[in-house]
C-alpha cells in the first residue's frame, strides 16, 4: 500500500468557497448526475474491481442464517460492484437461497446493473433480486415513512419464466419502459439532492424456484432488513457534513444489520496523485471533508445507547487504506520522456475532477485553457501513473444483540 502521507485522526480541513455565481457544492446536482464523466471513470479505473475484492474479505467473516444470505447495496451504481460480488458469493454460499436489494435513484445506473443480472439468475437461480430508489432509512425496509409516499409506491414482482440466460434478458429488457414510466427523480429545492417522484420497489426472481423462495420474496409491508452484509461504497458526497452522513446514512444502515452483520464503508481518502492534480488548478482544495475515525464517532453518538451493540472498526491505515489505479497502456506513462496521448490525458483530468468531486461550473472555466492538461500530463509523468485513495471501515453488530 502506497500513500503519500499517513491519515491524521484530527483531519479538519476547511470548506473551499464556491466562486462568484456558483452553487455551494453541497446543493450541486449536476455533477452527479452527469453520465459522461461516471461512465469514463468506470471504464478507465480499477476501483469497482478493487471495492469487490475488499467486500470479499467480509464475506468470510459473515454467519447467514435461513432462509438466505442477505446482502444490502447501498448505491448500486453501475452495477459492476454487485455483480461481482454475486459470483463470489455463488462460490461461498453456493446452495443457499440469496436475498439482495439494491438501492439507485439513477435510472440509467439501474438500467446498466439490469444488464448484469440475466447471467448472475442463470448461474444462481435461488436469487431473489430487489431494486428500490428509496432513501437510505427507507430502503432497507422497503417501506416509506411518508404516508403520502406510501399511497404512491410501485410495487412490482417480475417471476423470470424460462432457464437461460438469454430468456432472463429478453424479459430485463421488456422492463425498460416501465422503468421509463417510473423510476424518475426530480431535484429536492431545499438540499439540491436528487429524490424520487415515486417510491418504486422491483423484484426479480425466476418463476421456477418460487416454491423454493416463497419465505424470501418480500412481501408489501412486511419486509424485514437484518442484513448479513451492507455494502455502503461511496453513498454520500464527500463535502457532506460528518453528521449528516451519520444521521442520514450510516447510522441507518447499521441499524439494517441483523446480529452478526457487518456493514463495510468506503469512501476516497486523498493524499494520491489525483489531488495532486486538482491542487495544480484549485490549490486550496480539500474535497474530502471526513476521517473514517471521525465518521464512526459521529455515528456511534447518533446510535446513541443502541451503540452498545455494536462493533465499530476502523482499523490501521495499513488495512484500511488502498488504492485503486487508472488504466493506460503498458508503456505509455511509464518513462518520464514518453509522450502521453491526449485521449490518456483526459480520461486522467476527467477521473482526479470525477473523485474530487468538481462541480460543472469550475471545470468549464478551467477547461478553458491548457493549464489543466499541462498539470496532468507533469503529475502523471512524476509518478509515472495514476492512482486513488480510498479508506474503508467496518461496523459490525455483535452476535448476542437483541
Amino acid at each position: 500500500m502506497e500513500t503519500l502521507s499517513s491519515a491524521r485522526s484530527d483531519h479538519k480541513p476547511a470548506r473551499p468557497r464556491p466562486g462568484a455565481g456558483e452553487l455551494p457544492p453541497d446543493q450541486n446536482f449536476r455533477f452527479f448526475d452527469n453520465r459522461q464523466k461516471y461512465l469514463m471513470f468506470v471504464n478507465t479505473c480499477s476501483e469497482k474491481w478493487v471495492v469487490a475484492s475488499r467486500v470479499n474479505l467480509e464475506l468470510s467473516s459473515i454467519h447467514p442464517r435461513p432462509p438466505a444470505v442477505r446482502l444490502f447495496d447501498a448505491g448500486v451504481g453501475d452495477g459492476t460492484v454487485l455483480s461481482r460480488v454475486m459470483r463470489m458469493m455463488h462460490k461461498r454460499f453456493t446452495w443457499m437461497p440469496h436475498y439482495i436489494v439494491a438501492k439507485e435513484i439513477s435510472l440509467e445506473d439501474i438500467r446498466l446493473t439490469l444488464e448484469k443480472m440475466p447471467d448472475r439468475f442463470f448461474e444462481h437461480p435461488a436469487t431473489v433480486l430487489v431494486l428500490t430508489n428509496l432513501y437510505y432509512a427507507e430502503a432497507p425496509w422497503l417501506n416509506t415513512h411518508s404516508v403520502a409516499a406510501a399511497s404512491s409506491m410501485v410495487w412490482k414482482e417480475v417471476p423470470l419464466r424460462g432457464t437461460t440466460s438469454a430468456d432472463f434478458e429478453e424479459q430485463v429488457t421488456e422492463l425498460q419502459p416501465f422503468l421509463a414510466q417510473d423510476w424518475r427523480a426530480r431535484i429536492s429545492a431545499k438540499s439540491g439532492n436528487p429524490v424520487y417522484e415515486k417510491p418504486v420497489v422491483l423484484i426479480l426472481y425466476r418463476e421456477d424456484q418460487r416454491f423454493l423462495l416463497d419465505s424470501v420474496i418480500p412481501r408489501r409491508g412486511a419486509a424485514q432488513a437484518d442484513f448479513d452484509l451492507v455494502i455502503a461504497s461511496q453513498p454520500y458526497r464527500a463535502r457532506a457534513s460528518t453528521a449528516f452522513k451519520a444521521k442520514k446514512v450510516v447510522a441507518p444502515l447499521a441499524q439494517a444489520l441483523r446480529p452478526g452483520g457487518r456493514l463495510i464503508g468506503i469512501h476516497s481518502y486523498g493524499q494520491d496523485p489525483g489531488l495532486e492534480i486538482i491542487r495544480r488548478i484549485w490549490p486550496d482544495e480539500d474535497p474530502f471533508q471526513t476521517r473514517r475515525r471521525d465518521l464512526l464517532a459521529a455515528t456511534r453518538d447518533e446510535l446513541g445507547r443502541a451503540a452498545r451493540d455494536y462493533n465499530f472498526n476502523a482499523y490501521s491505515d495499513a488495512r484500511s487504506i488502498f488504492r485503486y489505479d487508472m488504466h493506460a497502456l503498458p508503456n505509455e506513462i511509464q518513462e518520464v520522456s514518453s509522450t502521453i496521448g491526449t485521449s490518456t490525458l483526459f480520461a486522467a483530468w476527467n477521473d482526479a475532477a470525477y473523485v474530487a468531486q468538481i462541480e460543472d461550473q469550475r471545470l468549464e472555466a478551467a477547461m478553458k485553457g491548457s493549464d489543466y492538461l499541462e498539470a496532468t500530463r507533469e503529475v502523471l509523468q512524476r509518478h509515472r501513473g495514476l492512482w486513488f485513495n480510498d479508506e474503508s471501515y467496518v461496523i459490525s453488530r455483535k452476535r448476542d444483540a437483541l
